[in-house]
């Protein structure tokens, strides 16, 4: 049993104003001919979205069970993993994340699945550093990232991080609110500069 059990939470992250602008700056984006990847699909509303309003074919996956099982009871494909790990090399036109980046100290994480759909770790980046040292691996040629980031999380350093990637980082899209901004990051390979 976890901790979420006890507190009769959710454990899966519910769609909110970041997932909202991720699927809207997405369909904005994403061509009906695309393959698409979201990491990290929670209950699979952006890849629902997207989907839906592109005609692109879109899969979903999350290192939550739950999560997968909620985003194939809206009909998306999802497989349970790690980040972009199961997924072979030059395989997508689009990868979408929406990371967990609440910069969280380490005394204040809870051990349970929706801790890890919001924490970022101590600077909000603790997830968003492995999916950017991988990710370039399975876009396709001409592929791209829309990474949804915070400035909670410092957009420069994770512009910085993703340089060091070797992905050339361009803002697409904002929303800002009283304590935060919101910004979806286009990330592309440097060789397409």
């Amino acid at each position: 049993m976890t901790l979420s059990d006890h507190r009769e939470m959710p454990t899966v992250y519910e769609a909110a104003e970041d997932s909202r602008l991720l699927a809207k700056t997405a369909a904005e984006t994403v061509d009906g001919a695309d393959f698409v990847l979201e990491v990290g699909t929670g209950s699979g509303h952006v890849a629902e979205y997207v989907g839906e309003e592109t005609g692109a074919r879109v899969v979903g996956s999350d290192i939550n069970p739950e999560a997968c099982r909620q985003t194939r009871e809206r009909g998306v494909p999802a497989v349970r993993g790690n980040l972009t790990d199961p997924f072979g090399a030059d395989t997508f036109d689009w990868v979408l994340f929406n990371p967990p980046y609440l910069p969280t100290p380490p005394e204040r994480e809870w051990d349970d699945p929706l801790e890890h759909a919001l924490s970022g770790g101590e600077d909000g980046r603790r997830v968003i550093r492995p999916f950017l040292a991988d990710v370039a691996r399975v876009l396709a040629p001409d592929g791209g990232v829309l990474l949804l980031v915070s400035s909670l999380t410092d957009i420069e350093a994770v512009a910085d991080l993703a340089a060091d990637a070797g992905l050339t980082a361009r803002e697409l899209a904002e929303e800002t609110f009283p304590f935060e901004r919101l910004v979806v990051l286009e990330l592309l390979p440097d060789i397409r500069e």
